[in-house]
């Protein structure tokens, strides 16, 4: 006997958002960051935006893997792959953009958070604007429950409404290069070609890309609850690996100048400023992060003592090689920065560090109060 076609109100709806998860050796995270995306399974809550939440076992050594499977027999929405060896997070991101079927795709860290409402509130403006990128706010979390808001919340808030393309509004290359920041359009995604790349500063080529083809929308909701300090994190330990900055915006800036020269209308000299400055100041943040007891790394920083110099040094020449024509360095500290790094004046730039650590720390203490 033949069989009956599926009635179509019985077929599964498609989902809006696919959630890719990549996960290696957080398991201690993971079931809170599960429950935020799907809802704790004794509980069951309303009826979200249609999801599917692909988690990628990193060849994770602590169990999780064993979690996922266990969490999704519980529930259909999440499916769960395993790599045979561990390749980073990078890897493991397109490896579940390649499964996802979902209209955006969202990249979730598995030791992050949702908060409540997150996804209704991403799916809306989704379907109102239907962007190729859509930012999200974010707060940040630390150790003992403190929270601190997104520091680039303001540009999000002054951010156009509707969608509107990077010309439109340069200054937002400034907000974070994570990708668990902005909701991709998967195809527009995919026809970016541009895969996370491996090893650490993964997300800075793919963020760009998108900022520079997409039609962008932003959200100022917090709608990202973001793991500071976490013990085993890369931004939590010195290594050399942070010099991949530098070939992630090797590969950005070098996209810039095509578009420039195509004379593509995103690559404004106002974009090109922007993008330049942008470069600087996040490898001038990677230098000194953790430093002076302050911030990561337990005082010692993210790039090892002995390399400290020499990383300097790559400074200075990427701000010659890439300096944008007609380009003015700012006023303020962060002028005095630039200038410092502009001429290679590596021993006074270690003075003035401390100093303006100092300087930023008391003006939240007074923010505070």
């Amino acid at each position: 006997m033949p069989s009956q076609p599926v009635p179509e109100s019985a077929l599964p709806e498609p989902a809006l958002i696919s959630v890719v998860v990549p996960v290696y050796g957080i398991g201690d995270y993971l079931p809170a960051c599960l429950d935020s995306l799907l809802g704790h399974p004794a509980e069951p809550g309303p009826a979200g935006p249609a999801i599917e939440v692909i988690a990628v076992d990193d060849a994770s050594p602590d169990g999780s893997g064993r979690l996922l499977d266990a969490r999704a027999g519980l529930d259909p929405r999440l499916s769960v792959l395993h790599l045979a060896s561990n390749a980073g997070p990078g890897h493991a991101r397109n490896i579940g953009l390649a499964r996802a079927t979902g209209r955006y795709v969202w990249f979730v860290d598995g030791d992050d958070l949702l908060p409540a409402g997150a996804l209704a509130a991403v799916a809306a403006r989704l379907l109102r604007d239907r962007p190729d990128v859509l930012l999200i706010d974010y707060e940040e979390c630390y150790p003992g429950g403190r929270t601190r808001p997104n520091p680039g919340s303001a540009l999000l808030c002054a951010a156009p409404a509707g969608t509107f393309s990077l010309a439109d509004s340069p200054q937002l290359i400034n907000l974070t290069m994570t990708s668990w920041s902005k909701v991709f359009r998967r195809d527009f995604l995919l026809g970016l070609d541009e895969p996370f790349r491996p090893g650490i500063h993964e997300d800075i080529p793919v963020s760009c890309a998108a900022l520079l083809a997409g039609r962008i929308s932003a959200l100022d909701r917090v709608c990202y609850s973001y793991r500071r300090s976490r013990p085993g994190s890369f931004m939590t330990t010195t290594s050399s690996e942070h010099w991949g900055v530098f070939g992630a915006y090797d590969e950005v800036l070098g996209m810039l100048r095509k578009l420039t020269e195509s004379a593509d209308p995103v690559a404004t000299a106002a974009v090109q400023s922007a993008l330049f400055e942008r470069a600087i100041w996040h490898y001038s943040t990677v230098l000194e992060a953790g430093r002076h007891g302050i911030g990561r790394a337990g005082g010692s920083g993210l790039v090892p003592r002995a390399e400290r110099e020499r990383f300097f040094n790559r400074m200075h020449a990427d701000f010659l090689r890439y300096r944008p024509s007609g380009y003015r360095i700012p006023g303020g500290a962060r002028g005095v920065k630039f200038r410092l790094i502009e001429r290679g004046s590596y021993q006074t730039y270690e003075l003035l560090e401390p100093v303006n650590r100092l300087r930023v720390a008391a003006g939240r203490r007074l923010r505070r109060h």
